[in-house]
């Protein structure tokens, strides 16, 4: 997700959003929600959810992605997939299953990479699984131009029995998280407490303290060393369960090696990482509830030992710069220039977009996730 984050906003300001007037009559009536609460329901509602109702991506939109600003990006992961598929034995059927799609650029791009390796592209089974029914009608049009048909699937369990590659961009940063307050208790002494979201004097959105959280160690456990938290600390938790089920289930079926890029840091730590993007700049996360994006940083670390209590092997991560450079990002840039000279300044203001040491370089990090049967995966070889 990319937004102009130099671009103050108002921490108070507040839109009368049919989203927030239903949240707050929930909230008068049942009491406070929990900040994973809050996510789902802004981003998921039936009627008012913003990947019911919102476009999202687009330059006309609320924020751009990776697949939209060069097509370099799509077409080295369809290389990817494709070496990975040579280190699982060339199956004659593959399913590729893009989580999230977006507008469908990123897998029509990885289709057309495949169509470059002899047999690949025959093996391949495209899926999505995409929940925005807005996002579905996109996606259809992107891969009908190219001539490409792909099914959308509801769950794992919907998918061929196969070996699986499954790529997501920008996908477990949309994954609800709890956050909890090092705050003081009733008896006086300080402890995590629940960070939940109520109505202030005025009846508008606010965040609030909630219940005592337990069964979290004190100091919460951060990789290398760990301060004590100091007074008004937030912890975020981020259980990425649905996403590691359904990988699991597909492995019963076959080898499986999903790919994730998303923003976030490596190590964790204390921090609110919560925003809100709306039309390509930031604003607090209780403005527009359901007319803005709602994301958070992905926590790399903990996501590893998430996937590794599951059984998967973890590969990464590494910076999106050192993954894509690694994968011939600069090569394949220098031949798209050679051969649309009139798109030159184009492509490579694009890859250096994406490599940029000071932006999506190195704040984007990419990851894979692969069965016991599959050997390391290319892109995260170290010196």
């Amino acid at each position: 997700m990319i937004a102009s984050a130099d671009r103050p906003y108002d921490p108070n300001a507040r839109r009368d959003t049919p989203l927030g007037r239903q949240l707050a009559a929930r909230i008068r009536e049942t009491g406070p929600i929990s900040v994973a609460e809050y996510m789902r329901t802004c981003l998921h509602d039936r009627a008012y959810g913003y990947y019911k109702v919102q476009t999202a991506i687009g330059a006309n939109a609320d924020f751009i992605t990776a697949p939209e600003i060069s097509q370099v990006f799509g077409e080295l992961v369809g290389l990817w997939g494709a070496i990975v598929w040579r280190l699982i034995g060339q199956p004659s059927r593959l399913s590729l299953l893009e989580i999230g799609a977006g507008r469908g650029t990123m897998m029509r791009d990885t289709l057309r990479a495949a169509r470059t390796v002899p047999g690949y592209r025959d093996a391949i089974i495209p899926r999505i699984q995409e929940p925005s029914l807005r996002l579905r009608e996109l996606q259809r049009a992107t891969l009908g131009q190219s001539g490409d048909t792909v099914r959308f699937i509801e769950t794992a369990d919907d998918l061929d029995p196969a070996p699986t590659i499954a790529i997501a961009n920008e996908v477990i940063d949309c994954v609800a998280i709890n956050q909890r307050v090092w705050a003081k208790l009733a008896d006086g002494t300080l402890g995590w407490r629940e960070r939940v979201v109520g109505l202030d004097e005025t009846g508008a959105l606010a965040f609030a303290l909630g219940a005592p959280v337990g069964g979290i160690s004190e100091p919460y456990p951060v990789t290398g060393s760990a301060p004590r938290p100091i007074l008004g600390d937030i912890i975020e938790e981020r259980q990425v369960g649905c996403l590691l089920d359904s990988l699991t289930r597909i492995a019963e079926h076959g080898s499986v090696a999903a790919l994730f890029f998303d923003y976030g840091h490596e190590a964790t730590g204390y921090g609110d990482t919560l925003q809100a993007v709306r039309g390509h700049a930031l604003e607090h996360p209780l403005t527009s509830p359901g007319e803005a994006d709602l994301t958070s940083q992905v926590d790399f670390a903990a996501t590893a030992r998430q996937a590794t209590a599951c059984g998967f092997c973890v590969d990464g991560p590494a910076t999106q710069a050192e993954f894509l450079g690694r994968l011939g990002a600069t090569e394949r840039a220098s031949a798209l220039m050679a051969a649309n000279p009139a798109r030159a300044s184009e492509i490579e203001s694009g890859v250096l977009r994406l490599m940029a040491p000071n932006g999506m370089g190195t704040r984007f990090k990419a990851m894979a996730l692969r069965s016991a049967d599959v050997a390391p995966l290319p892109g995260f070889e170290t010196a």
